[in-house]
């Protein structure tokens, strides 16, 4: 007899019972040789094959494309395709090496092997060229491969304090260092722009009179604003140190009378006033807590009718489940704050922070960043 009080087990439904067959038939040896040479199965069998070694390579492969950016080798093929001899020399590595790294960049689709012993660009290493935050988050993994050395112990939350954790110390409300405020806002404003014009390309502005950058960097998004919307008075708001760095930057660009820029703690408190807030890439940053605050302060800040653009990359991304879950989830776990959000999830921050509607604009590569507009009441309470 089950004790009282005890909960009833659950009954195991009949999609378990066949996962639990399938995946026992799978990990037989012996139905894995006959599915790689049954003629109906061997194309699922070696993709699958593939799709494992890779998990097993990833680490391999992304550091081959790290040698290629410190050699700088895709800038060098920009300028035009060259001998093997050629790029040996100005690498500065023996042929052999030269060829060994050419070879493995190749495969990976990011060079193209011509006629003649030569190489030039292909398409990824070309686009490569033309998003230089890529180069600089390729960079900046070393942090994160170091953090994940033991992936057991972080996540056991025995790793503590990790790299990342001291390079973006706002995560843990840690006061830093001029230089470091200088590292991650250059990092974050280099990534910035490969998602600006998404992000805008997914929004209405016409209608909006005032928008507030809320920990906007170093002003790369509202500089992408300014040029596309003339109309629009435009307010960066970040940690002071940031905002006068921003500051400086804009001033550089010309843009020093069109932005204005502003210092503070956001937890504490947003200036009032604006029509629009854009929160791009800053929720997934926070845990649930401190993230629900921001949306509830951001609420608080619009004036009746205004509206909340939060834009990033989000869990459960068709066709992108790797980056939101795997590489976001363990990045930000590295970091010591926030966590990938599914877009239900914060559907429901957002209604629960007191917006009214919420609903999503399509961008074109929803993989980097996926945009939800939430609207205030237009009552006045």
């Amino acid at each position: 007899m089950p004790r009282t009080g005890a909960t009833p087990p659950v009954p195991e439904a009949w999609s378990e019972r066949w996962l639990g067959w399938r995946n026992r038939l799978v990990a037989n040896p012996r139905f894995q040789r006959w599915a790689a040479g049954f003629p109906l199965t061997r194309g699922i069998a070696q993709r699958n094959t593939r799709a494992l070694f890779d998990l097993c390579a990833g680490f391999v492969y992304a550091q081959v494309l790290t040698a290629c950016i410190r050699l700088d080798l895709f800038a060098i093929l920009a300028e035009g395709p060259a001998s093997l001899d050629a790029l040996a020399s100005r690498l500065d590595l023996p042929p052999d090496n030269a060829r060994r790294l050419l070879r493995a960049a190749e495969s990976l689709k990011l060079v193209r092997a011509l006629k003649g012993d030569r190489y030039g660009l292909a398409d990824l290493g070309a686009a490569l060229n033309g998003n230089p935050g890529i180069a600089g988050m390729v960079e900046h993994h070393a942090l994160l491969y170091a953090d994940l050395a033991d992936p057991v112990r972080l996540l056991r939350g025995q790793g503590q304090p990790t790299a990342l954790s001291g390079y973006w110390p706002y995560a843990s409300g840690k006061t830093a260092e001029p230089d470091a405020y200088a590292r991650y806002s250059a990092l974050m404003g280099a990534s910035q722009a490969m998602i600006a014009e998404d992000v805008l390309d997914a929004c209405d502005l016409s209608g909006a009179r005032q928008l507030m950058d809320v920990g906007g960097g170093e002003g790369a998004f509202l500089e992408a604003v300014a040029a596309r919307h003339g109309h629009l008075g435009l307010t960066l708001f970040d940690l002071p140190a940031v905002a006068e760095r921003a500051t400086a930057r804009l001033s550089h660009v010309g843009l020093e009378g069109r932005i204005a820029c502003r210092g503070g703690d956001f937890h504490a408190g947003l200036p009032p006033g604006a029509d629009a807030i854009s929160l791009v890439r800053i929720v997934h940053d926070h845990d649930d807590r401190p993230a629900q605050a921001l949306l509830v302060t951001a609420h608080a800040a619009l004036v009746p009718g205004g509206r909340l653009i939060l834009a990033e990359p989000m869990s459960g991304t068709p066709g992108a489940e790797p980056v939101g879950d795997a590489y976001f989830g363990l990045y930000l776990l590295a970091m010591g704050s926030g966590r990938p959000r599914r877009a239900e999830e914060l559907y429901a921050m957002l209604r629960a922070a007191g917006f009214t509607s919420v609903r999503e604009r399509k961008t074109h590569r929803p993989l980097l960043a996926r945009v939800l507009i939430a609207q205030k009441s237009s009552a006045r309470v």
